[in-house]
């Protein structure tokens, strides 16, 4: 069973009221790698092993297989990210990579899903099956960015376009990872193997500005899953064992420790004060937290 760590705030009425301090996922062998959620409190995560989404209702201490892999053509299931607004579960797709020496199955692109039923909605292949869409972002006109991690990209997606464009690419993206958009309008990355954050700021013409490299009050470590939590504020899962909060001031970001010790933690989503931590070694873990 994979579990979900759980980073919670024990004043919040409302994370009372939600009664769970762990989500298992009802099945075995997924290797879960992101997890999302919507405003509902329904937790969503998908399988790098089986291609199959879970999500857990509300309240709910398991989360059920939801959308099928055999039904939905998924394969191997990175990054998802819930938008409510648009009634959409985006989902980074991509083909098994030939594990164990076994022929290449599935397709490497940015799909959609319909939040409610789980109904199959667009696919957006990226231009070449070799990198590996990692997640997305949504920007307030409704753009989707996605991280092309191994090709040192970001992808985009604009409302209404059939078709992802390449949005901004750099050498400093090696690993390029977890992705998130604050208040200032600006796209958020982070890098795994260099421990980096970088902000891409928006142009007038929606192309990517230039990129400046945000200094961090401490290094980071191994930083993957990426959110935003207020109009300054990232929550991060790394994948040394820690969760950390990253306050933007201009080029700093100021790094708070929230929990250490995981294991390893690979996403993160919040639920009104409760920040739900997917963790590799199924541990569950409760932490208060409290924004800065």
């Amino acid at each position: 069973m994979i579990l979900i760590a759980i980073v919670i705030a024990a004043s919040s009425p409302f994370a009372q009221a939600q009664g769970r301090s762990e989500i298992i996922v009802n099945d075995t062998g997924i290797q879960a790698e992101n997890v999302t959620s919507s405003e509902d409190g329904s937790v969503y995560f998908g399988s790098t092993a089986k291609g199959t989404i879970y999500r857990a209702a509300p309240g709910a201490a398991h989360a059920e297989p939801w959308i099928q892999a055999s039904t939905a053509g998924l394969t191997n299931v990175l990054g998802l990210l819930a938008d409510d607004k648009r009634g959409t579960l985006w989902v980074c797709q991509n083909n098994t990579g030939g594990r164990g020496g076994a022929p290449i199955v599935g397709q490497t692109a940015l799909r959609s899903f319909d939040l409610k039923s789980g109904a199959a909605k667009g696919t957006y292949p990226f231009p070449s099956n070799g990198g590996v869409c990692n997640d997305m972002a949504i920007a307030a006109d409704g753009t989707v960015y996605a991280t092309e991690s191994f090709a040192n990209r970001v992808h985009r997606l604009r409302p209404g376009a059939t078709a992802l464009d390449l949005w901004s690419t750099d050498q400093r993206f090696g690993g390029i990872d977890g992705i998130a958009i604050l208040a200032d309008g600006a796209v958020y990355v982070n890098t795994f193997f260099g421990g980096e954050l970088f902000r891409i700021p928006v142009s007038p013409d929606g192309s990517a500005g230039t990129i400046a490299k945000i200094e961090t009050s401490m290094p980071l470590s191994r930083p993957d899953g990426l959110r935003s939590v207020g109009p300054r504020t990232l929550l991060q899962a790394e994948g040394q064992g820690r969760v950390t909060e990253l306050t933007i001031d201009g080029n700093r970001a100021n790094v708070r420790v929230l929990k250490d010790g995981l294991s390893g933690a690979t996403g993160v989503t919040l639920v009104a004060d409760t920040a739900f931590v997917l963790v590799e070694r199924a541990k569950a873990v409760a932490v208060p937290y409290r924004p800065q």
